[in-house]
Protein backbone atom coordinates (compact mmCIF):
# COMPACT_ATOMS: atom_id res chain seq x y z
CA UNK A 1 0.00 0.00 0.00
CA UNK A 2 1.23 3.62 -0.74
CA UNK A 3 1.29 5.45 1.93
CA UNK A 4 1.88 9.37 2.15
CA UNK A 5 5.79 9.55 2.82
CA UNK A 6 6.29 7.27 -0.55
CA UNK A 7 4.66 10.38 -2.29
CA UNK A 8 6.20 12.95 -0.02
CA UNK A 9 9.88 11.81 -0.89
CA UNK A 10 9.48 12.31 -4.95
CA UNK A 11 7.42 15.41 -4.54
CA UNK A 12 10.49 17.08 -2.49
CA UNK A 13 12.62 16.38 -5.28
CA UNK A 14 16.23 14.87 -5.12
CA UNK A 15 17.55 15.33 -1.41
CA UNK A 16 19.98 18.53 -1.31
CA UNK A 17 23.58 18.13 -0.71
CA UNK A 18 24.91 21.20 0.89
CA UNK A 19 28.60 20.04 -0.12
CA UNK A 20 27.60 20.18 -3.62
CA UNK A 21 26.67 23.88 -5.97
CA UNK A 22 25.97 24.92 -9.59
CA UNK A 23 29.87 25.41 -10.38
CA UNK A 24 31.76 23.18 -8.26
CA UNK A 25 32.78 21.05 -10.88
CA UNK A 26 33.98 24.24 -12.87
CA UNK A 27 36.27 25.24 -9.56
CA UNK A 28 33.49 28.64 -9.05
CA UNK A 29 32.69 29.67 -5.51
CA UNK A 30 29.22 28.77 -4.11
CA UNK A 31 28.71 32.38 -2.92
CA UNK A 32 30.26 35.84 -4.20
CA UNK A 33 32.35 37.50 -7.27
CA UNK A 34 32.96 34.32 -9.54
CA UNK A 35 29.89 32.40 -8.31
CA UNK A 36 27.48 30.91 -11.23
CA UNK A 37 24.98 33.39 -11.34
CA UNK A 38 21.11 32.39 -11.10
CA UNK A 39 17.83 32.46 -12.17
CA UNK A 40 16.64 35.16 -10.72
CA UNK A 41 18.94 37.80 -12.01
CA UNK A 42 19.54 35.75 -15.07
CA UNK A 43 15.65 36.58 -15.68
CA UNK A 44 15.85 40.53 -14.64
CA UNK A 45 18.52 40.85 -16.94
CA UNK A 46 16.61 39.10 -20.01
CA UNK A 47 13.81 41.30 -18.78
CA UNK A 48 15.86 44.22 -19.23
CA UNK A 49 17.58 43.54 -22.45
CA UNK A 50 14.29 42.79 -24.27
CA UNK A 51 12.74 45.88 -22.36
CA UNK A 52 15.95 48.05 -23.98
CA UNK A 53 15.52 46.22 -27.14
CA UNK A 54 11.91 46.75 -27.58
CA UNK A 55 12.29 50.87 -26.91
CA UNK A 56 14.49 51.23 -29.71
CA UNK A 57 12.98 48.77 -31.88
CA UNK A 58 10.05 51.16 -31.11
CA UNK A 59 11.87 54.07 -31.74
CA UNK A 60 13.36 53.45 -35.01
CA UNK A 61 11.47 50.61 -36.82
CA UNK A 62 7.76 50.89 -35.58
CA UNK A 63 8.02 47.86 -33.48
CA UNK A 64 8.44 45.29 -36.15
CA UNK A 65 8.69 41.43 -34.00
CA UNK A 66 11.37 41.29 -36.18
CA UNK A 67 13.11 44.61 -35.79
CA UNK A 68 13.14 43.84 -31.53
CA UNK A 69 15.07 40.36 -32.33
CA UNK A 70 17.33 42.43 -34.22
CA UNK A 71 18.38 45.04 -32.23
CA UNK A 72 17.85 42.47 -29.09
CA UNK A 73 20.47 40.19 -30.90
CA UNK A 74 22.74 43.14 -31.59
CA UNK A 75 22.74 44.91 -28.58
CA UNK A 76 23.96 41.65 -27.02
CA UNK A 77 26.74 40.74 -29.59
CA UNK A 78 28.19 44.32 -28.93
CA UNK A 79 27.73 44.47 -25.63
CA UNK A 80 28.48 40.93 -24.49
CA UNK A 81 31.07 41.25 -27.36
CA UNK A 82 32.98 44.31 -25.89
CA UNK A 83 32.07 44.42 -22.57
CA UNK A 84 31.55 40.89 -21.07
CA UNK A 85 28.09 42.02 -20.43
CA UNK A 86 24.77 43.25 -21.71
CA UNK A 87 22.63 46.21 -19.66
CA UNK A 88 20.49 43.92 -17.81
CA UNK A 89 23.70 41.89 -16.87
CA UNK A 90 25.16 45.08 -15.39
CA UNK A 91 22.44 45.73 -13.71
CA UNK A 92 22.47 42.59 -11.59
CA UNK A 93 26.19 42.38 -12.11
CA UNK A 94 26.57 39.71 -14.07
CA UNK A 95 29.40 39.08 -16.46
CA UNK A 96 29.95 36.67 -19.70
CA UNK A 97 32.93 34.91 -18.76
CA UNK A 98 35.18 32.28 -21.02
CA UNK A 99 35.87 29.06 -18.55
CA UNK A 100 39.53 30.70 -17.52
CA UNK A 101 37.93 34.04 -16.30
CA UNK A 102 38.61 35.87 -18.93
CA UNK A 103 35.60 37.95 -21.04
CA UNK A 104 33.94 35.95 -23.47
CA UNK A 105 34.90 38.14 -27.33
CA UNK A 106 33.07 38.79 -30.25
CA UNK A 107 32.97 35.16 -31.82
CA UNK A 108 31.45 33.46 -28.40
CA UNK A 109 29.31 36.41 -28.41
CA UNK A 110 27.61 35.85 -31.70
CA UNK A 111 27.37 32.47 -31.56
CA UNK A 112 25.71 32.80 -28.07
CA UNK A 113 23.51 35.75 -29.45
CA UNK A 114 22.16 33.58 -31.97
CA UNK A 115 21.02 30.43 -30.19
CA UNK A 116 19.99 32.66 -27.42
CA UNK A 117 17.39 34.12 -29.91
CA UNK A 118 16.33 30.63 -30.96
CA UNK A 119 14.93 31.03 -27.23
CA UNK A 120 15.43 26.27 -26.61
CA UNK A 121 19.04 26.59 -25.72
CA UNK A 122 18.84 29.12 -22.66
CA UNK A 123 16.15 26.76 -21.08
CA UNK A 124 17.89 23.76 -21.63
CA UNK A 125 20.80 23.60 -18.62
CA UNK A 126 23.24 21.69 -16.62
CA UNK A 127 23.86 21.00 -13.07
CA UNK A 128 26.07 24.21 -13.08
CA UNK A 129 23.18 26.14 -14.84
CA UNK A 130 25.11 26.71 -17.98
CA UNK A 131 22.64 26.54 -20.88
CA UNK A 132 23.72 25.26 -24.00
CA UNK A 133 24.57 28.38 -25.54
CA UNK A 134 26.78 29.04 -22.58
CA UNK A 135 28.07 25.26 -23.12
CA UNK A 136 28.23 25.51 -26.70
CA UNK A 137 31.07 28.84 -26.41
CA UNK A 138 32.60 27.55 -23.56
CA UNK A 139 31.41 30.11 -21.60
CA UNK A 140 29.45 30.74 -18.05
CA UNK A 141 27.61 33.56 -16.85
CA UNK A 142 28.63 34.80 -13.77
CA UNK A 143 28.51 37.48 -10.73
CA UNK A 144 30.60 39.89 -10.45
CA UNK A 145 31.56 43.03 -8.65
CA UNK A 146 31.63 46.38 -10.33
Amino acid sequence: MVDRSDLGSWLEGPPSDESTWPGKRLGRPKTGPGSIARVGPRLGALLIDWAVASLIAYWLFGGDDFAILAVFAAEQIVMIGILGCSIGHRVFSLQVQKMNGLPAGIPAAIVRAVLLCLVIPPVVFDADQRGLHDRAMGTVLVKVKY
